[in-house]
């Protein structure tokens, strides 16, 4: 990216490669979060990457309430 550039050559001579570091660090946490994530998802019956087919009546739903009325 900044091949050319003596300023970040300077940078990167005094304080490291943090963009290459941070990179590496990004993907080796992705990797990692996908091992243990492995396991869970074929407990759902789910490949990883693939979309879960919608589930009718499942999750949070919210019902309208007439001004003033308390829910029971």
């Amino acid at each position: 990216m900044f091949q050319d550039s003596p300023i970040y050559d300077r940078l990167v001579a005094e304080r490291g490669d943090i963009p290459a570091q941070t990179r590496r660090e990004a993907e080796r946490v992705s990797r990692e979060l996908e091992y243990v994530m492995r396991p869970f998802q074929s407990s759902l019956g789910h490949a990883p990457g693939a979309e879960r087919p919608a589930q009718q009546g499942a999750g949070w739903q919210r019902s309208a309430l007439l001004p003033g009325s308390l829910p029971h």
